[in-house]
């Protein structure tokens, strides 16, 4: 069911994804995308996906906040969610789910506690039960509660209630983090 969903959101949004790819493609020196190495089921590594959102730190010191760098197209992107768009491509592929835990940095891997690693016991998702309970404005102990939490009840109804929830949340624009930060800040393991 996820990759026929993915298949067919990605046939049904290839004109908005193929006009903001060509629109970055003019305004980003070419770069429509940003990849990251992230981590998904059983800690395997992937490359992420998304749209750019942010200018690159041209700075000799790299000491742009993220707040500097990040475009108004860029913001909207991100406060719409819609800069997660092209992950449907990784979800055709097999290494995401449309919904689960959202898939973080490598470097954070040995920082988890024997609990919070249960989170790889799924597919990460582009969107969670953490992502409609707050997004970016909740603590990293709330996101591992509620990774966990989803781990252990996770089911066809449930994933139907965080689509549809995730789906207003983007059009209301509800838990975005407006802070300096504009990100998490990073993960530095649990007390």
């Amino acid at each position: 069911m996820d990759v026929i969903g993915a298949f067919c959101g990605l046939v049904i949004l290839s004109p908005l994804l193929l006009g903001i790819t060509l629109y970055l493609f003019f305004t980003m020196e070419m770069k429509p995308f940003f990849f990251q190495r992230r981590t998904g089921i059983h800690g395997k590594y992937f490359t992420l996906i998304k749209f750019k959102t942010m200018k690159d730190d041209s700075g000799n010191d790299g000491g742009m906040t993220n707040k500097d760098r990040i475009t108004k197209f860029g913001a909207f992107l991100r406060n719409t969610s819609i800069d997660e768009f092209p992950q449907l491509l990784h979800v055709v592929k097999g290494d995401m789910s449309l919904v689960g835990p959202r898939p973080l940095l490598p470097e954070y891997l040995p920082l988890y506690s024997e609990t919070q690693r249960r989170r790889f016991e799924v597919l990460p998702g582009i969107t969670g039960w953490a992502q409609i309970n707050g997004r970016n404005t909740i603590t990293w102990a709330q996101k591992f509660t509620y990774d966990v939490w989803y781990v252990d009840h996770l089911g066809f109804l449930l994933d139907m209630k965080i689509l549809f929830t995730t789906i207003f949340k983007m059009f209301s624009g509800q838990d975005i983090n407006n802070s300096e930060q504009q990100t998490m800040p990073k993960f530095n393991g649990s007390n």
